[in-house]
């Protein structure tokens, strides 16, 4: 019962985050607005990945050094082509957004 409940959870959520992909334009928001809506529904507010839905999906925290390591390059092909449970970003916003969002997470560590 429990599995089904978070089942449908993540599946509304990730189907109303898509939906904010396709109703939001694509320029004129800074990585943190794209972050809030985009990615913060799995990742949190604070990109640590401790919300219920971080935690049900093992998201991982993006401000530990795991994740601040990876080049830049490694954190694009990430968010492009999705990694486990995370889907692919590529054809939903640009290479721009993509960009700014790596300079979120960047950010992330300087502000731990």
């Amino acid at each position: 019962m429990e599995n089904n409940l978070i089942r449908a959870f993540w599946c509304g959520t990730v189907s109303l985050a898509f939906i904010g992909l396709c109703a939001t334009p694509s320029h004129a928001q800074s990585g943190t607005e794209i972050f809030k809506g985009k990615c913060a529904v799995c990742h949190g507010p604070d990109a640590k990945g401790q919300g219920p839905m971080g935690k049900s999906l093992h998201v991982p925290d993006l401000t530990s050094p795991e994740v601040q390591k990876q080049s830049d390059a490694e954190l694009t092909d990430t968010i492009t082509k999705g990694k486990n449970k995370m889907p692919a970003y590529g054809d939903k916003i640009s290479k721009e957004q993509i960009g700014q969002l790596v300079a979120y997470v960047r950010d992330l560590a300087k502000k731990k």
